[in-house]
């Protein structure tokens, strides 16, 4: 059987880049970002076609379909809609006049436009609640898709050995018949992934510092403050640690604030022995979560090739070209925005796995195909 897929929000690959190793050929990745141009072109074999999603579904959805290879066997339409308007850092708001809410509703037409075979969508855990997922999932349900159930939606990172606690809701559905996850590579939690397996052997770094022969592997500066904060910080701990070390000078005022009190993770290092906390596109910021490098010796926040590595992106992705500045904010955004690659490969597996099932073939021949 011929797959072929098209990744819509493609960002930097992280989709993309899965969908190739477990042997589905994409064709073109698709996001408004020019960033992404360079690390989607370099680390995968698909074209990256830089255009918004809105215009094009709902004036050329024809477009989106010829980026498809010619007449294949199975069309893949794959996404993750930018998940910012379902975000849990929203705690619970009504999002809906968010810019990039209609984004998955895109989506959605382009479904229902191009009739693709098979239809992944990822996005955060608590896309489930929104009104317009519900219609996402509605429609596909209502045009004779197959979808997967709940239950196998609920994606835990670690599960499928990827270093972080992130949760992220996975909805697989094809028009062929049944098609699922099925169960996590990992179930059990002594088997998960570790920070202290994932980036150990990389080079010590200081804040502030670059590596000299690999400059994604640098950590931000820190203020005079926060080195000291970090100084007196231990893996897992929070803000509380200072005063209880004499020092409550070093705490912020909305600690001190019982509408602040609840946020511990901020300032904190992460747990060396267990999967890292979810990787937001604000890892590098040492204030902005349980960021700072396990290592006491270490007084910095990840480095940016740490984040990267806690997101299942190999060690040698490629981000920027040679020569190129290395905007710390822009990398942030590429790595904290993407989809895991481990996890994106699982789910090519399944997918393969589904094509072959349905074609009465084996899924090496449909990889190999």
């Amino acid at each position: 059987m011929n797959l072929s897929a098209v990744d819509l929000f493609c960002g930097a690959g992280g989709l993309t880049y899965g969908l190739e190793r477990a042997g589905i050929p994409v064709s073109a990745g698709v996001d408004v970002d020019p960033d992404c141009k360079y690390p989607y072109n370099t680390n995968t074999n698909a074209r990256f076609v830089q255009s918004d999603v809105e215009p094009m579904a709902r004036r050329n959805p024809e477009r989106v379909g010829s980026l498809f290879d010619f007449r294949p066997d199975l069309k893949v339409l794959a996404g993750c809609a930018p998940c910012q308007p379902f975000s849990p850092l929203n705690h619970g708001t009504e999002s809906s006049s968010h810019e990039k809410w209609a984004l998955l509703d895109s989506f959605r037409r382009l479904v229902d436009d191009l009739g693709p075979d098979v239809v992944v969508m990822e996005n955060v855990y608590e896309v489930r609640n929104h009104d317009v997922y519900q219609a996402f999932e509605e429609e596909l349900e209502d045009e004779g898709y197959f979808v997967n159930d709940d239950n196998d939606k609920r994606v835990y990172c670690p599960e499928y050995g990827i270093p972080q606690k992130r949760k992220r809701w996975v909805l697989l559905a094809s028009k062929e018949g049944p098609i699922s996850l099925g169960e996590p590579p990992f179930p059990d939690e002594e088997d998960y992934p570790t920070v202290r397996e994932t980036i150990d052997h990389l080079p010590e770094l200081e804040a502030g510092e670059v590596h000299s022969e690999r400059r994604i592997h640098q950590a931000r500066t820190l203020s005079d403050t926060n080195l000291e904060r970090i100084e007196l910080m231990e893996p897992g701990a929070d803000w509380r640690i200072w005063d209880k070390k004499g020092r409550p000078d070093l705490l912020l005022e909305c600690h001190k604030k019982e509408s602040g009190s609840s946020f511990k993770a901020p300032y904190s290092r992460v747990r060396p022995d267990e999967p890292a906390p979810t990787i937001t596109t604000q890892f590098y910021n040492y204030g902005s979560g349980r960021f700072g490098h396990y290592d006491q010796e270490q007084k910095r926040a990840l480095s940016l090739l740490e984040g990267a590595m806690l997101q299942s992106f190999p060690e040698d992705y490629q981000f920027v070209r040679e020569g190129e500045e290395m905007h710390t904010k822009k990398m942030g955004r590429l790595i904290g925005n993407a989809v895991p690659p481990k996890l994106a490969e699982i789910i090519g597996d399944r997918i393969v796995e589904h094509a072959a099932e349905v074609g009465g073939v084996s899924p090496k021949a449909v990889a190999d195909d």
